[in-house]
């Protein structure tokens, strides 16, 4: 499956098909059970043509496994006993314990944040991470399609997500993990009425597995599919975006 906003974006990397599935892809790549990895990591190299596939027992860590849509995971972690997420997120526990991330400002603001999470367990045995132009529509529906993208990319895809909405806020920036930003939280809008893209990468902890100048853009793929779709017309085929696309 190709995308037309992949070529007018001069995309480096590849549109990430997410998909739910009970069978795994022949070749897909898997973290060892109980062996810490970045989902992060998996995303990116979906964008650079590789297939990822995770289950419960390969999620890389507690928060993947929060992340893909697991359920509640945050008590099992590839990097031992955290003393709690609350106390993980913010201050630390104390000795004995890990360092804590700083995220929140105390352990009681980060579990008003986890609790404001939409954490969902889903009934599929498979999350996957496929190249989108490995993706056959007639075979397989994706959830989900992820761009990674700098800041003229972001901003061209930020238009086109509210190109054909009346109002302002059709796209989200939420402080959250990077598999949240680009499972989660955007699985969580595929339900809605009028879905919103989600951009992400937020998150210094995952950061350092992708590119400096780089975030993620999210997008339920029915959602894709009309913004490829309100191409013809827009701001992508005039000579304002030409002149921004010569240095992409």
């Amino acid at each position: 499956m190709e995308s037309l906003l992949a070529k007018k974006l001069r995309l480096t990397s590849k549109p990430v098909a997410i998909i739910l599935t009970n069978e795994k892809p022949e070749g897909a790549s898997q973290f060892k059970p109980g062996i810490w990895g970045c989902v992060v990591a998996m995303l990116k190299a979906a964008s650079r043509g590789k297939i990822a596939a995770f289950d419960r027992e390969t999620v890389g860590c507690g928060g993947g496994g929060v992340g893909l849509g697991f359920g509640n995971t945050f008590h099992t972690s590839g990097a031992g006993n955290t003393g709690g997420i609350e106390y993980f997120l913010s201050t630390g526990r104390g000795e004995g314990y890990p360092e804590g991330e700083g995220y929140r400002r105390t352990p009681e603001l980060a579990a008003c944040f986890v609790s404001n999470l939409p954490i969902i367990d889903l009934p599929y045995t498979y999350r996957v991470f496929k190249p989108l132009d490995l993706v056959d529509p007639a075979v397989e529906e994706p959830c989900l399609v992820t761009f990674f993208v700098n800041a003229d990319q972001l901003t061209a895809l930020v238009i086109m997500a509210n190109y054909d909405r009346p109002d302002l806020n059709n796209v989200i920036i939420p402080h959250c993990s990077g598999c949240q930003g680009v499972f989660l939280i955007p699985y969580n809008e595929v339900k809605s009425e009028n879905p919103r893209a989600v951009v992400g990468m937020m998150d210094a902890s995952a950061r350092p597995f992708i590119e400096p100048n780089q975030v993620t853009f999210t997008v339920p793929y029915k959602r894709f599919l009309e913004m490829e779709a309100n191409i013809p017309g827009s701001f992508l085929t005039k000579s304002t975006w030409n002149k921004i696309a010569e240095r992409l």
